[in-house]
């Protein structure tokens, strides 16, 4: 092309060619290399779901491993040191390697096809997101492979997991793996920020965002404000541990709380950056399946808002016993109830929208009911729990196992779960089997009642959290051994939710575009979606585009199509101001990771690491952010 001749456009070619243009300049190669090097965040998002998953059923066997040796007094089908290490990569997998990321991941994939763009904000940074989380994980699960896996919570308090007490390498394994595990959310955070705001299809103002994109933009934010406190806690336990410090050493004005506020201060906002996103989710498909807008949309949104902010005033009511003044843990008591009322107008919204609908009970709604019935009970022991005096009394007893197993998994896996039927097709373009989705939703929410309600009544008895045995006189065994026996039926559900999924993505029906008959951008595109997403980008003009346009969406001509080009709007009304070119794909950001990650894990055994590491990591990003030159056409 030389300088004068205008670049091509897509309203000079009908369909066919477009196509033709965009699957050259957007595709992603076939083979090894195209693995390590694509940007697409279709891509990375299936990558992300599936690891997470994985991560998920590693999470269960712990647990299964767990239950078998409590079924009876004084087992011994694992030793102490086993079922310490086991405990604690059970609650670290689980909420670092599985339950945040997977609802970020839902996020890589669908916010982009939501707000109607063609990629997510900074793609290298997502790609380097996933392989940093990746390398996190590894890094877990081989050092518990190698015996050598953490033993001290997922919340690892001090002096437990000080250099006094933590001897060896398993308290710098866990904190480690809290730096990979954060720095990747914060990269998806900050991707999903800028993409919301800044690359909706135009006339996509503020008030027609779809509500999962609401609130993984309010999670977003939770992540950016919440994680950095965890990070600078296990920051200073490494350096505690190795260097020398004392930032939780007493005797030398350090102070072992500065570890549970900082902690805290995270541990509780990660419960809400779990539980939004599948908010999200519900708000989302339950409009779908009663077939009418969701009723009080500003409401919904305002209590995602409402919810995000007040995640950051109940971190205290963890350590109610610790000594605290009372004065100080009334505040955070009226904090933890108050909060209770975003949610409850969040489910009042939701059973007004199936009240005045016409609701379709698929497996995606079966979830959603289990979903509302199972994270009510869960609030209702949240609640309860927010009274020193009651916490006083049920704190660090399985009354907290139960409630807080009812809130993340009936807060968070039962809307999940039913998020990958509602979505499969899109990502597959095959429906999953609903007589299968059936069975899973039942087997799973009855083993969930029967393994987890149980355990309010073994706290209420006096049956303490952690311990890996106990006497046979305690009056604990019976319910003990119904807890494991019922916890096989959970199992089942899971293990044929596998089945479905692998059955579904070789052989399940042909979903078509819109098979749900839903109302938002996603559906707007085949299923699966090509690389480039939309062939013209759309123009929105109501909260529901595709109820709304009986005909087809108006679209955005005149996009070039031999660079991945994007519309950059404005942050409230969606008018378009810019047009920017997306990056290609790139082996840069592996190549940052894998820095990144020795480095990382170098830093566990010398200090030096962190200088000499730096160097591999400045040279991947001076590969990553060389200049690629100025096309002839725009110089």
């Amino acid at each position: 092309m030389t300088k004068h001749d205008a670049p091509p456009t897509d309203s000079e070619f009908d369909d066919e060619s477009i196509d033709i243009q965009l699957r050259r300049t957007w595709n992603t190669p076939s083979g090894f290399w195209g693995a390590l090097t694509t940007v697409d965040h279709k891509i990375i998002g299936r990558r992300y779901i599936v690891t997470a998953f994985v991560f998920l059923l590693l999470g269960g066997v712990l647990a299964l491993a767990m239950r078998l040796q409590l079924a009876s007094p004084e087992a011994r089908f694992l030793s102490p040191d086993r079922y310490n290490q086991i405990f604690t990569m059970h609650g670290s997998n689980m909420m670092f390697l599985f339950a945040v990321p997977v609802m970020e991941a839902m996020g890589v994939y669908l916010i982009p096809l939501m707000v109607g763009t063609r990629n997510i904000a900074f793609p290298r940074l997502n790609a380097f997101s996933y392989w940093i989380f990746v390398a996190g994980g590894i890094l877990l699960w081989v050092a518990f492979a190698l015996d050598a896996g953490p033993d001290v919570g997922w919340f690892a308090y001090v002096p437990l997991s000080g250099p006094e007490y933590g001897a060896g390498k398993r308290a710098d394994i866990w904190a480690q793996m809290i730096t990979f595990t954060e720095l990747s959310a914060l990269a998806v955070s900050v991707e999903i920020v800028v993409t919301v705001l800044k690359q909706r299809a135009p006339g996509m103002s503020l008030d027609r965002i779809p509500l999962f994109v609401w609130s993984m933009l309010v999670t977003s934010f939770l992540v950016i404000m919440a994680m950095p406190a965890i990070m600078v806690a296990s920051s200073s336990l490494i350096l505690d541990r190795l260097v020398g410090t004392h930032f939780f050493n007493p005797a030398e004005g350090g102070d072992v709380l500065l570890w549970q506020h900082l902690f805290w201060f995270f541990g509780h906002p990660e419960v809400y950056i779990i539980f939004l996103p599948a908010v999200g989710m519900v708000s989302t498909m339950i409009s779908t399946f009663a077939q009418r807008p969701a009723f009080g949309y500003l409401a919904l949104v305002m209590a995602l808002i409402a919810t995000g902010i007040l995640a950051f005033g109940l971190w205290v009511h963890h350590m109610f016993v610790v000594g605290l003044p009372r004065l100080g843990e009334s505040f955070f008591t009226a904090s933890s109830m108050a909060i209770a009322i975003p949610a409850g107008i969040q489910i009042f919204c939701w059973l007004a929208t199936l009240w005045d609908g016409r609701p379709i009970f698929k497996t995606p709604m079966l979830f959603i009911i289990g979903f509302i019935v199972t994270f009510v009970l869960g609030g209702l022991t949240g609640v309860m729990v927010a009274s020193v005096p009651f916490d006083t009394q049920v704190h660090d007893t399985y009354f907290v196992v139960a409630h807080f197993h009812y809130v993340l998994i009936g807060g968070a896996v039962f809307p999940l779960l039913g998020a990958v039927y509602y979505w499969f097709p899109k990502m597959t373009g095959r429906m999953m089997s609903e007589r299968l989705g059936r069975w899973v939703f039942g087997l799973i929410f009855v083993g969930f009642h029967l393994t987890f309600f149980p355990m309010h009544i073994l706290g209420l008895i006096g049956m303490p959290r952690r311990i890996y045995t106990y006497q046979p006189e305690m009056p604990w065994a019976n319910l003990n051994l119904f807890i494991s026996l019922s916890s096989l039926v959970l199992a089942c559900g899971f293990l044929m939710f596998i089945i479905d999924v692998i059955r579904s993505a070789r052989s399940g029906a042909i979903a078509g575009p819109n098979p749900w008959n839903a109302s938002t951008l996603e559906w707007a595109t085949q299923s699966p979606p090509p690389a480039w997403n939309f062939r013209r980008i759309p123009v929105v003009e109501a909260r529901e585009p595709l109820w709304a346009n009986s005909a087809e969406l108006k679209v955005v001509t005149g996009m070039r199509l031999d660079r991945r080009e994007l519309i950059v709007s404005t942050v409230v009304e969606g008018v378009p101001e810019a047009r920017e070119s997306s990056p290609i794909n790139s082996i840069w950001p592996l190549l940052a990771a894998l820095a990144t990650s020795v480095m990382l894990i170098w830093s566990m055994f010398s200090p030096w690491a962190v200088v000499w590491g730096s160097i591999p990591i400045a040279v991947a990003l001076i590969g990553w952010f060389w200049p690629k030159g100025v096309p002839e056409d725009e110089s």
